[in-house]
């Protein structure tokens, strides 16, 4: 099994999904530090709300956020119900709210009217994680990528990252800040991965621009860039055969699980731990370069 720790698997079970995929038809299913996380109240009375937060990292991010003492908003697809519910359950289980926001993000009015209930419910916002994310590898050259599928990772990767950001600016207060999910891709980009890639690679000019236009008003803008990690997107996205080598080419020789990415954007979005870290791009590659 892949799990954390010394334990290093030498391949994942030949698997597929269709997309977006779900977490319990994973083999193994992926840690999200549902027995392991421990809070210590690092975000207290803190209202954060996540995109893509049914699963995978957004899961972990979820889970650490309630541990550490904040009420969550989470978003996914309509068709991520059973992971959203899984994850709304664990928040709750914590202690903390969850308001669950299934929504849309590719259209402009879906990210709007995101924002404003997940304000509504939560009675304000702190923190704002991008982590919603889609990519589709392929096995032949440029022209493979159809127009749907280019404006598909465009919306979903950049286009709502700018809309959720937009919305929720005014309702940040000095002291907020803002997270993005960027990718080991920005820096060294699969060939199978291209139209996923750049939009990572724009994520991370996005995060420093803003930290630099927000720095002013004590709000913070920073990035995570994860490494191979095993969450729904890999088989629901990825060739059998890379499937079942995930994560082998990283110096550590494993991929990585939601649980070792979580207490990164824990870092980031703690007042007192990170109140002087802005425009940082943050790397949890196991051992890839990130510069």
């Amino acid at each position: 099994m892949a799990q954390t720790g010394d334990d290093q698997p030498q391949e994942f079970p030949a698997q597929q999904q269709e997309p977006p995929g779900l977490t319990d038809e994973m083999q193994p299913v992926p840690d999200h530090g549902e027995r392991s996380y421990q809070g210590h109240g690092r975000l207290a009375g803190l209202k954060a709300l996540i995109t893509g937060g049914d699963s995978g990292i957004g899961r972990a991010i979820a889970i650490a956020y309630a541990r550490e003492g904040a009420d969550v908003a989470i978003s996914y697809l309509p068709e991520e119900k059973p992971d959203g519910e899984a994850t709304a359950a664990l928040v709750a289980e914590a202690g903390q709210r969850c308001v669950s926001l299934p929504a849309d993000l590719t259209e402009h009015r879906a990210c709007v009217d995101l924002m404003e209930t997940a304000v509504g419910e939560l009675g304000g916002l702190d923190i704002l994680v991008n982590n919603a994310g889609y990519q589709m590898a392929r096995s032949t050259g440029i022209e493979e990528i159809s127009p749907e599928q280019l404006d598909r990772v465009m919306r979903t990767n950049l286009y709502a990252l700018f809309w959720l950001t937009q919305a929720a600016v005014r309702h940040l207060k000095p002291g907020s800040c803002i997270i993005n999910n960027s990718s080991i891709q920005a820096y060294d980009p699969s060939v199978s991965l291209l139209d996923y890639a750049a939009t990572k690679a724009a994520i991370n000019n996005f995060t420093v621009n803003l930290a630099a236009e927000l720095g002013p008003r004590n709000i913070r803008v920073n990035a995570v860039a994860p490494g191979p990690i095993w969450t729904p997107l890999q088989p629901a996205t990825q060739p059998v055969e890379k499937v079942k080598a995930f994560g082998q080419d990283t110096p550590l020789g494993r991929a990585g699980q939601p649980a070792e990415v979580a207490p990164a954007f824990v870092f980031l979005a703690s007042p007192a731990e990170a109140s002087y870290v802005s425009g940082t791009v943050l790397g949890v590659t196991g051992g890839k370069p990130v510069f």
